[in-house]
């Protein structure tokens, strides 16, 4: 067996289960989930239509390259949305979700004979983060190193915090724009400065922007495509991911593309032709619909708008929490004088009293230049319905109240 699966950890939902298995959730309230950031939205009725409309394409073996209309369509989509115009023969790859393709872009970048002498090759990864960029890292023969978000900043990573020897073994850099969980977008002068670094030091930016569609300001998030032709750049050692999970509300569709470095995404359909990692024409046929409508996509985007607006005021009595950049989620820090500030007993004990479920910050980081950023805070992740999501915050806020008065 691979001994490198070792060094892999629990994913959160795992180690949540096991701090949970013991709560006997309030039998007197509905259960009402805000742990895990599946959407709950409905799937557009045209999408199921243009999926059950295909099932032709399920006699025939899919390209791993994709249908060159479903390439044109994921283009012509980059081009309206952030103003880029891409190569869609060989600047676009369709892929089976952003989950899978941020796993395998790095056993695709990562050389792991490299820089043994100085400890081997390093992945680069915001704290908190998407535990798929450690795995990755682990299981290409890359060690991850992690570089804080701070609070005063908006939860922006402190990329400061990685030292010039570390850059310099730095083969892969994960950013995530909007970031999971704590919805920061980054700006132009932090992607300036990520580009800088990669020039410096010769490594690969992959940026993870499955949430970019989902924001709450008029001017939509930055995204890196968009940032490096702004600043007169070419796609050189640039990797942007994203799906129609979030966007379109089609989690079980799995469907994304990656887009940027010709050079890199022609590296990457050679693994991914012997990894087997074609998708299915019949999904690359309702994929092309979802990317040319954009309506059902403001349709999606005003219901969390409205969600957000009517559940963030009823936290912000009683806790530290804010509207984020973009993303479904709220960050939320635990109050002091509930639980002792602990995510975990947090957790446990609004499960217990209130049958709501959260995410304990802490299980979405690692401690990094000594301390764990997510530690006192709570994921919640605003994906039901309106009244759902609603009655959730009502029961948060009880629960605080009722505890603090304790």
């Amino acid at each position: 067996m691979n001994p490198l699966l070792t060094r892999l950890q629990p994913y959160p939902f795992e180690r949540l289960r096991a701090l949970t298995k013991d709560v006997r959730p309030n039998p007197d309230l509905a259960p009402i989930s805000l742990g895990i950031g599946e959407p709950k939205h409905p799937t557009p009725e045209f999408l199921k239509l243009a999926l059950t409309s295909s099932l032709d394409g399920l006699a025939a073996y899919p390209a791993t390259a994709g249908l060159p209309a479903m390439r044109r369509a994921c283009a012509g989509w980059i081009e309206r949305r952030y103003g880029v115009t891409l190569d869609a023969d060989t600047e676009i790859l369709p892929v089976n979700g952003s989950r899978e393709a941020l796993f395998s872009l790095a056993q695709t970048v990562i050389d792991p004979s490299r820089d043994l002498e100085r400890g081997g090759p390093v992945v680069v990864c915001p704290n908190p983060f998407y535990q798929i960029y450690e795995g990755a890292a682990y299981l290409s023969g890359a060690t991850p190193v992690f570089a804080n978000s701070d609070p005063v900043r908006n939860f922006a990573a402190d990329w400061s915090q990685i030292d010039d020897e570390t850059w310099s073994r730095t083969q892969l850099l994960y950013v995530c724009s909007p970031g999971n969980p704590t919805g920061a977008v980054v700006p132009m002068e932090e992607w300036e400065q990520l580009f800088a670094l990669s020039d410096r030091h010769g490594f690969v930016i992959a940026s993870d922007e499955c949430y970019s569609e989902i924001y709450f300001r008029d001017e939509p998030p930055l995204g890196a495509l968009q940032a490096a032709r702004r600043l007169g750049r070419g796609l050189e050692r640039l990797v942007v991911l994203t799906s129609l999970s979030k966007r379109s509300n089609v989690p079980g569709l799995r469907s994304g593309f990656v887009a940027g470095d010709p050079a890199l995404l022609k590296a990457f359909l050679l693994y991914r032709t012997y990894h087997g990692s074609a998708m299915s024409t019949t999904v690359q046929q309702a994929s092309i619909t979802a990317w040319d409508d954009e309506a059902h996509v403001v349709e999606n985007r005003e219901m969390y708008r409205r969600k957000f607006a009517q559940v963030t005021p009823v936290l912000a009595e009683v806790m530290d929490v804010a509207l984020p950049d973009a993303s479904f989620y709220l960050w939320a820090k635990v109050p002091e004088a509930v639980c002792g500030g602990s995510d975990t007993a947090f957790t446990r004990e609004l499960l217990a009293q209130y049958n709501v479920a959260v995410l304990p910050g802490s299980y979405l980081a690692r401690e990094a230049h000594g301390i764990n950023p997510g530690a006192g805070r709570v994921r919640m992740a605003l994906v039901a319905g309106v009244d759902e999501c609603l009655e959730a915050a009502h029961r948060i806020a009880a629960f605080i109240r009722a505890n603090t008065a304790a």
